[in-house]
């Protein structure tokens, strides 16, 4: 229900965008999910799903940056 209203959201403040609403689950402590979803003439769908684990700051190095930075958008 919450991503029907998301896409009837930005249909209505912003038409000329294209909309890409994501949902988030907590999966364990340190775990969790994000989901990104689309809209067609039979409903919502879950087109993408992708798991990360979060660290403390103080984790990630210079070196985890820069692969982050020249990883391929999905």
């Amino acid at each position: 229900m919450q991503i029907e209203q998301d896409f009837a959201l930005c249909a209505d403040k912003f038409p000329s965008l294209i909309c890409q609403p994501i949902g988030a689950q907590f999966m364990e402590r340190d775990q969790i999910a994000l989901f990104r979803f689309d809209m067609s003439d039979t409903g919502v769908s879950q087109i993408a799903e992708k798991h990360y684990r979060l660290v403390a700051p103080e984790d990630v190095s210079a070196e985890d940056l820069k692969v982050y930075r020249e990883r391929p958008e999905d």
